[in-house]
C-alpha cells in the first residue's frame, strides 16, 4: 500500500490522476449539458453519449483516487470521492430511457460474442464412393 501510495505522489502518478479528473469533470458536464438540454435534441443525444461512454471509467477513475486518499489519511477527500462517485454511478443508473448511441448495442455486441465463441462446425470429408 505505502508502494501505491508513492506512485500517487510521483509526477507520473500525478499526471495520471490529473487526466483522470479532467475526465470526470468531462463526464460531469456532459451530464449536465444532458440535464439542461431539450428532450429529443440532437444535443442531447451527444450529451447523453458521451456522459454513457465516460461514466464507467470515471467510476473506475474516482475508485482508485479514494483508495489513493484513504491510503494518504486524507479523510476529507476520501468523503468527497465517494460523494461524486456515487453520484456518477446514480445518474448513470437513473436515466436509462434516453436516446444515445449505445441504445441496443448490448444486445448486438452479445449476438457478436455468441457468433465468435461458438464452436465450429467440424465437417465431415466427403467420402468418394460414389
Amino acid at each position: 500500500m505505502e508502494s501505491a501510495a508513492t506512485f500517487a505522489g510521483s509526477l507520473p502518478g500525478l499526471i495520471l490522476m490529473d487526466l483522470g479528473q479532467a475526465m470526470v469533470v468531462v463526464c460531469v458536464c456532459f451530464d449536465m449539458v444532458r440535464a439542461m438540454s431539450v428532450p429529443r435534441s440532437h444535443r442531447r443525444y451527444v450529451a447523453s453519449t458521451i456522459f454513457r461512454t465516460l461514466a464507467v471509467p470515471s467510476i473506475l477513475v474516482m475508485g482508485i483516487s479514494v483508495l489513493a486518499k484513504a491510503i494518504q489519511l486524507s479523510w476529507a477527500d476520501v468523503a468527497m470521492g465517494v460523494f461524486v462517485m456515487v453520484m456518477i454511478i446514480f445518474r448513470w443508473h437513473h436515466d436509462k430511457d434516453e436516446d444515445n448511441w449505445w441504445k441496443g448495442k448490448g444486445k448486438k455486441l452479445a449476438r457478436w460474442a455468441r457468433k465468435q465463441l461458438a464452436p465450429r462446425p467440424a465437417f465431415a470429408p466427403v467420402s468418394a464412393s460414389a
